[in-house]
Formats: structure tokens, C-alpha cells, sequence
């Protein structure tokens, strides 16, 4: 039985979205934000960024949301200092949860096939990974609702 995480993926896999894009998705909405430039710009992550050869987009998805909601957006801004560590926190855990594959890269999370999303495959690994992200978050001081705001 799916969560509604698990069903908010579904559904806008079948709409056309990626991975990585999803990602954004599902952070924007629990913001109760739109942003369709960024979720366009998200879409240079898909499917291993294009051929297969590059990270999951699950995982370029999540270190977009822990920028979004941590890094530098203004000039007048600073990246708040827990930054790298939730970055690394998530990549340790990222590499464990895909340790039966033979790497992070797209290609080898889907051994081998076509780069595009598997909805069984990248649906689980993409709704335990947002569940991650907000793990990281919370236990960092950031509200996964909220967003960072504007100075």
C-alpha cells in the first residue's frame, strides 16, 4: 500500500516528470510554493543527467533540496554552516541504500537499461530519499514547510 508520498510520486511520474524533478516537486509543495523555473532547471539532472552516466537523479534531486533550503541564494545571504555536513549525511546514506547496485550513476542503480524512470525501482528509492532529505533537515534546525526565507 502506498504512503501519500509514495502516490504524489506515482502520480506526477505518470505526468511526465523525473526523478530529480519530483524531488523539487514534493519540496515546493509541502512549501506550498510554485516555482516552474527551477523544477525546468531540475530537468538537467534526469535520468543521470541525460545518458545514464551521471548520479541519480534522486540523488541530484535530494542535494538540490538541501540547497534550497541551506545554501547562498543572495549576495547579502551566507550557505548556513551545516551545509556540507547534511550534504555528506545524505550521500553516506545514499550510498548505503543503493549498495546492492554496482554504484550511484543511473545506469548502474537500473542496471544497465534505459536511463528513464523505473516507477517501481526509482519510486521507492525516490520516496525513501525525500523522507531522508526531511530527516536531515529537521535534525539540522531547518522546517522542511517553511523553506529559507528572503532577507
Amino acid at each position: 500500500m502506498l504512503d501519500d508520498i509514495g502516490m504524489q510520486v506515482m502520480e506526477l511520474g505518470a505526468q511526465g516528470y523525473c526523478c530529480t524533478q519530483i524531488m523539487v516537486l514534493l519540496a515546493l509543495d509541502e512549501m506550498d510554493r510554485e516555482n516552474p523555473d527551477l523544477v525546468r532547471a531540475a530537468s538537467g539532472f534526469c535520468n543521470g543527467m541525460g545518458d545514464g552516466t551521471g548520479p541519480c537523479g534522486v540523488y541530484a534531486g535530494a542535494n538540490l533540496l538541501l540547497g534550497l533550503y541551506a545554501g547562498k541564494g543572495l549576495a547579502m545571504e551566507q550557505a548556513d554552516g551545516k551545509l556540507a555536513l547534511m550534504l555528506e549525511e545524505f550521500a553516506q546514506w545514499f550510498v548505503s541504500r543503493t549498495s546492492a547496485h554496482a554504484g550511484i550513476r543511473c545506469l548502474d542503480i537500473l542496471d544497465g537499461s534505459t536511463p528513464q524512470m523505473n516507477t517501481s525501482l526509482c519510486g521507492s528509492l525516490l520516496a525513501d530519499a525525500h523522507g531522508r532529505v526531511r530527516e536531515i533537515l529537521l535534525d539540522n534546525g531547518c522546517d522542511p514547510t517553511e523553506g529559507r526565507e528572503l532577507l
